[in-house]
């Protein structure tokens, strides 16, 4: 395959590049995230500990993990959509002598670019409220899982979609309800059992932990990580595999 995949990652940076043009882009990206930080951050953070420190350090990781989740998916999920429905721009690419895997590749790079762009405006931001800056690989290595994770469930989405509906369905149905449940604002360990089990199977509960043990440089249980490349892996497969079937 080699660099197959560059020419579609450059098309999505051209298109990522002419959004950040226009006036706004960057505050509507981070803007629920941020309001999210501001919020719980400064109205609790000083006042709330958990486990023994600030609620705003425990909640840093988890808004950066969710921020890198939904522009990952939303960002490349949107793009493959409308290219596809509206402007029949993704059937050129799929004629071309370039394999599916490069195209899911180049289009998934293009999605965890857009994750982790928005989620570091979320760090700096944090960093001017009296965060800390995290210093343990652990922290950025599962923060890049998580944006390739859900930059590849963005491109199963956008190829699935028959609508561009469909990608606010599959948003509001499985994205939304993971920023609020997979451990971003609360410890799971306080939620029932049975719940905790569901939570378990939900990827960004492993990012969150993950990142909140790098966050705090503390140590992680080699299953979470473990749990996190599974899931990333199968969504790079599942990736290539929705592209295939698009075209039958």
């Amino acid at each position: 395959m080699k660099f197959n995949f560059y020419p579609v990652f450059l098309r999505e940076m051209m298109i990522f590049a002419n959004r950040l043009k226009k006036p706004g882009y960057i505050v509507a990206t981070i803007m629920t995230p941020l309001i999210y930080l501001v919020t719980f951050g400064l109205g609790l953070g000083r006042r709330v500990e958990v486990d023994g420190s600030s609620y705003l350090l425990f909640l840093v990781p988890g808004i950066c993990a969710m921020s890198a989740m939904t522009n990952s998916f939303s960002g490349i999920a949107t793009s493959l959509a409308v290219g596809r429905l509206h402007f029949k721009s993704i059937e050129e690419i799929l004629v071309s002598p370039v394999p599916y895997s490069a195209v899911a590749l180049g289009e998934i790079a293009g999605g965890t670019v857009r994750g982790l762009f928005s989620s570091v405006f979320i760090l700096l931001a944090a960093l001017l409220m009296g965060s800390q800056l995290p210093v343990s690989p652990l922290f950025y290595i599962s923060w890049l899982i998580t944006a390739i994770m859900f930059a590849a469930l963005g491109v199963v989405a956008g190829f699935k979609a028959r609508s561009h509906e469909d990608t606010s369905v599959f948003s509001n149905f499985i994205i939304v309800p993971m920023s609020f449940f997979c451990g971003t604002f609360f410890p799971i360990d306080n939620v029932p059992d049975v719940i905790g089990v569901f939570l378990q199977s939900l990827p960004l509960t492993h990012s969150v932990i993950c990142m909140r043990a790098g966050f705090e440089q503390q140590p992680v249980a080699i299953g979470h990580l473990l749990a996190l490349a599974g899931f990333c892996l199968i969504s790079i497969l599942w990736a290539v595999v929705s592209i295939r079937q698009s075209l039958k």
